[in-house]
């Protein structure tokens, strides 16, 4: 699936399940701290290499 990281202080980037570095059922919680990257893709800024921060 996909779905949308709320960023501090910014616009909500774009994020694809294939995009979370984790083993096993990739998905995030609501509220989940994370860290990432953002590029360019097709349709604006998106969420890459993206870590759930312990």
């Amino acid at each position: 699936g996909y779905g949308f990281i709320a960023v501090d202080g910014g616009q909500d980037v774009f994020v694809h399940f294939s995009a979370i570095e984790m083993d096993g059922y990739k998905a995030l919680e609501d509220g989940q701290r994370v860290e990432f990257e953002i590029a360019q893709g097709q349709k604006g800024p998106q969420a890459e290499k993206v870590r759930v921060v312990a």
